[in-house]
């Protein structure tokens, strides 16, 4: 399963995934967007093991039937938006509540891993430079903006909802991404 297969990271992932011979199945809000996605993907490598699925980080619906024999899980959406929102909870929500949601969906059908994509804004916004680790967490009492809020606030739900699961669970921590 790969959440997110219609923006940037979700096409780059998408499309490695084929190339090596995986079965994609890919989330989306709307189907609206299945074909143009698919389009885009067929330019760089065979569609043939593409499927979608339609799933909303705000709702339970069709998660269980999205990751329904699927092994491993890359949960690479999260809102993402260039100016600051009016209401921090625009990014927060959507990435807290999908991210458990698809954590949760995960662990019920078995799983083996799940690739969690996180971000640097999740380890040292709000902090002095220095070296950080696989402790350090953001600080979301600092004004750090609404991003780098929602993916420490998903990035820590990922790992509470995993903990003592059978499933393994890793997060990455990309920096800025430029396409």
């Amino acid at each position: 399963l790969l959440t997110g297969i219609t923006g940037y990271i979700g096409q780059h992932c998408a499309a490695e995934l084929l190339r090596q011979g995986y079965e994609v199945v890919g989330t989306m809000r709307s189907r609206s967007k299945a074909d143009a996605t698919r389009a885009a993907l067929a330019r760089v490598t065979s569609v043939d093991r593409l499927s979608f699925a339609e799933a909303d980080l705000l709702g339970d619906d069709g998660w269980d039937d999205a990751i329904k024999g699927c092994g491993f899980a890359l949960h690479v959406a999260s809102p993402f938006v260039m100016t600051e929102p009016k209401d921090e909870n625009e990014l927060i929500v959507p990435a807290v509540d999908g991210t458990r949601r698809v954590v949760a969906a995960a662990q019920r059908a078995g799983v083996k891993r799940l690739v969690l994509t996180s971000s640097t804004f999740a380890i040292a916004a709000g902090k002095a430079s220095g070296t950080y680790g696989p402790e350090a967490w953001s600080d979301t009492g600092a004004v750090i903006g609404a991003y780098a809020k929602s993916k420490t606030l998903a990035e820590r739900a990922a790992w509470q909802a995993a903990e003592g699961a059978a499933m393994e669970m890793v997060a990455i921590n990309p920096g800025a991404v430029f396409g």
